[in-house]
């Protein structure tokens, strides 16, 4: 429902400009020269924002004068290729498509430079060699209902995750179906027999240094006694990275032949094909890999979650959201933040059961459900999992299946 512009787009508009130049408007010099200073204007526009993986919104950047500056450059760039290219685009289907890429382009920006859109979020985000400059809908209940209303016929919308300890209010809300008639189907899954929830005791605050350090520390026995065949979650990739290190490190240290894997060494789905078939790895993973991925059977039978995961309080959509709700009257906290923490715990701990013959453990290394009054509401919100916090319980249900005891092989 949003939309956005990536200085890398125009980079690449330019080169596409460029090559078609060349062979549809030789006797033209305006064409490369126009291409050139809308490439210099892409680039400068990024260098005006050095902190890599940072994100601002519109309304703080553009107090930067060099950003300020740079935007308009990038409009002016923008307006002058966009000129040339519609008195040439008669010449070649080439030059008229990269003019109306050009076109599609300024428009982007043009909006996206518009302050007088106040049911738009607009924000920046910062990469290693580019930006994107991002639209998003405050809210898309009511684009959706129009939607809706455009296309009237009956619809049905499923998911396991939805719901909040089986509320679909927030669901409702945020995509404008508020008349919807809902329904709640138990699991056709054995969770009471086939899984085991395990809350370790005496993790420190999940936003201290320490954290990670305890995530690992707590995981490594499980680890040890599923023999490997494990995710690790992680809702930030620092912390993911951290845990990588200190258990590659104790996998030497203890002799572990567990093949270790990271986000990042390859696709996602080449990690998941080479995870499958080892059968006893362990894989560490953040977003990607809380939605979206199925392995069954034996090659996964530990999931764990290193926290809640509440949206960071620095992304420049979920501030304005809350902002806005708050000064409607709601309760930013437990009306947005907290059911949408709930649906994404959800869907990572829907890694672990995903057949009638599966068994695990799951894992969550977060205090505050049992030490924040909210703990209550989202163990109700989880599948109905026997809850243990004690490590002996969760070994001996590990043990009790001799299908899922595999001995930790040596490095």
């Amino acid at each position: 429902f949003g939309e956005s512009l990536s200085t890398g787009q125009i980079i690449e508009l330019t080169r596409d400009v460029r090559a078609e130049a060349l062979t549809g408007a030789k006797d033209m010099p305006d064409p490369l020269r126009l291409a050139a200073a809308l490439d210099k204007a892409a680039r400068d526009l990024r260098l005006a924002l050095p902190n890599e993986g940072a994100r601002f919104t519109a309304a703080s950047v553009r107090r930067k004068r060099e950003v300020s500056d740079a935007l308009a450059a990038l409009d002016s760039a923008l307006r002058s290729v966009c000129a040339t290219l519609d008195a040439l685009s008669e010449r070649s289907e080439g030059l008229a498509r990269c003019a109306e890429r050009a076109r599609t382009s300024q428009a982007l920006l043009e909006r996206w430079r518009d302050d007088s859109r106040a049911d738009l979020v607009r924000w920046i985000e910062v990469f290693s060699h580019s930006l994107r400059l991002n639209a998003t809908p405050l809210s898309i209940a009511a684009i959706f209902r129009r939607q809706l209303d455009g296309h009237p016929r009956a619809w049905i919308f499923t998911s396991a995750t939805l719901a909040v300890a089986g509320d679909f209010s927030h669901y409702r809300g945020e995509m404008g179906l508020d008349d919807a008639r809902t329904a709640f189907w138990d699991s056709p899954f054995d969770y009471a027999a086939q899984a085991l929830l395990y809350v370790p005791t005496k993790l420190p605050d999940p936003n201290s240094d320490e954290h990670t350090r305890a995530v690992v520390a707590a995981s490594l026995p499980v680890i040890r006694a599923s023999g490997g065949s494990a995710f690790l979650l992680f809702t930030t990739l620092r912390a993911m990275r951290l845990a990588h290190e200190l258990l590659r490190e104790e996998f030497r240290r203890h002799a572990l032949g567990f093949p270790l894997m990271l986000q990042g060494e390859g696709s996602r789905s080449e990690l998941l094909e080479r995870f499958r078939r080892l059968g006893n790895a362990v894989l560490l993973g953040s977003a990607s890999f809380w939605e979206g991925v199925d392995v069954r059977g034996d090659a996964l039978s530990l999931v764990v979650i290193d926290k809640l995961p509440f949206a960071p309080p620095d992304d420049p959509v979920l501030a304005a959201r809350l902002d806005s709700l708050a000064r409607e009257g709601g309760n930013p906290f437990l009306g947005y933040q907290l059911p949408q923490a709930v649906i994404s715990l959800k869907q990572g701990a829907g890694r672990l059961i995903r057949d009638e013959t599966d068994r695990g453990v799951l894992v969550i290394c977060d205090p505050r459900l049992f030490s924040k009054p909210y703990g209550r509401r989202i163990l109700a919100s989880l599948p109905p999992m026997k809850l243990v916090r004690e490590l002996d319980k969760v070994l001996s249900f590990i043990a009790a299946d001799p299908k899922s005891l595999r001995a930790a092989p040596a490095a």
